[in-house]
């Protein structure tokens, strides 16, 4: 996992990119078509046409990384829109990059209703 530090915002390329861009293609993009620095530690995340190829910019303030993932099987859940950007927590990026549709995570606790509070024990 990419080790995103906690004020480091994560931004999604909505559609498709080239895959065959390395670090100035991608960081071309972040400035140009989502009108970001490259440059400001924040994370970009782009994904290929087939689906299955992430490629994720970030300048980690000594230097430029570019790390990418292909899927074996199953394809990265991207939004339906054709342009833009997307911002997303790290814990979003985290099931992004597993392959965990990140955009209806489900809770796995039960909320709290009139009708099941739990007991409390007086004291």
């Amino acid at each position: 996992m990419i080790p995103v530090p906690a004020n480091t915002k994560v931004w999604l390329a909505a559609g498709v990119t080239d895959m065959r861009k390395g670090f100035g293609g991608l960081s071309a993009l972040a400035e140009k078509v989502l009108a970001e620095d490259p440059f400001c530690g924040h994370l970009f995340v782009f994904r290929g046409r087939r689906g299955d190829l992430l490629k994720v910019i970030w300048w980690d303030g000594q230097g430029a990384c570019l790390f990418s993932k292909r899927l074996e099987r199953g394809r990265f859940v991207w939004p339906a829109a054709k342009d833009g950007k997307i911002s997303l927590t790290p814990a979003q990026l985290s099931m992004l990059l597993e392959g965990i549709d990140w955009r209806l995570p489900q809770k796995t606790w039960k909320p709290l209703t009139a009708g099941n509070y739990p007991a409390i024990a007086e004291p």
